[in-house]
């Protein structure tokens, strides 16, 4: 009987010992766990900090060497024109904070000066393949456009810009006939924003053009998530 009652103490005690090296085995591994988890996302924080300081601005310096060739592809999608967001307020912030970090200009002076650059009655354009509409109120223009080549251009601060120029093949479509596209971007990248230059005149008389340059972003940004854009990414 004295035996029986001492295999069975001697079992539950190996029960009770296995459960308790089980669980300190879980508990062991539950850190590791989280820090693989902390080392995964810290590694995606530090990738996306990567990625987006390359996807924008080469800040006006780059080698002429390194400017590739691009496709209308890279502006394709539907933009709206930030210009409206200038004029009721919106994006008051954003020069505030400008002539408040650069203190170059006053708030004032950067209004004016993005009135000019911003203004135009072109509100959306819409980019599919190789053609473009142009809207304007409540009428539009399309027309189907070829390359013609980029432009570098050297501005009076020493900066270097990059231009992509595309002509009309239809001169009678009612759309602009040239067009140049400036994004900040040297290199076949999808744009996040641009500025654009366009008119009938020549491609030689939009490259003389400095202080109109129309700025359009997606269509489906409000002019709140536009402000955050340029507070925070540029």
């Amino acid at each position: 009987m004295k035996t029986e009652k001492k295999k069975r103490y001697i079992a539950v005690g190996i029960f009770l010992l296995g459960a308790m090296l089980i669980s300190g085995c879980t508990q062991n591994k539950r850190p590791e766990i989280a820090n693989k988890d902390s080392e995964t996302s810290q590694s995606t924080k530090e990738k996306s900090v990567h990625n987006h300081q390359h996807k924008h601005t080469h800040d006006g310096e780059f080698e002429e060497a390194d400017v590739q060739n691009r496709t209308l592809h890279d502006w394709s999608g539907d933009w709206q024109s930030i210009y409206p967001y200038l004029l009721d307020g919106t994006l008051d912030e954003v020069l505030e904070h400008k002539a408040e970090e650069k203190k170059d200009k006053s708030f004032a002076e950067y209004k004016e000066y993005y009135t000019t650059g911003y203004k135009t009655d072109t509100q959306r354009i819409k980019i599919e393949e190789n053609t473009i509409e142009f809207f304007k109120g409540e009428t539009s223009q399309k027309a189907e456009y070829k390359y013609d080549g980029y432009k570098i251009l050297t501005y009076d601060s020493g900066k270097k810009g990059v231009r992509y120029l595309f002509s009309t093949v239809d001169e009678n479509s009612g759309a602009p006939k040239h067009i140049q596209f400036s994004d900040h971007n040297i290199k076949p990248t999808k744009a996040e924003h641009f500025h654009l230059y366009f008119g009938d005149e020549s491609q030689d008389t939009l490259l003389k053009e400095l202080e109109n340059w129309p700025t359009y972003y997606k269509s489906d940004l409000s002019g709140a998530d536009i402000v955050h854009d340029m507070l925070h990414h540029h």
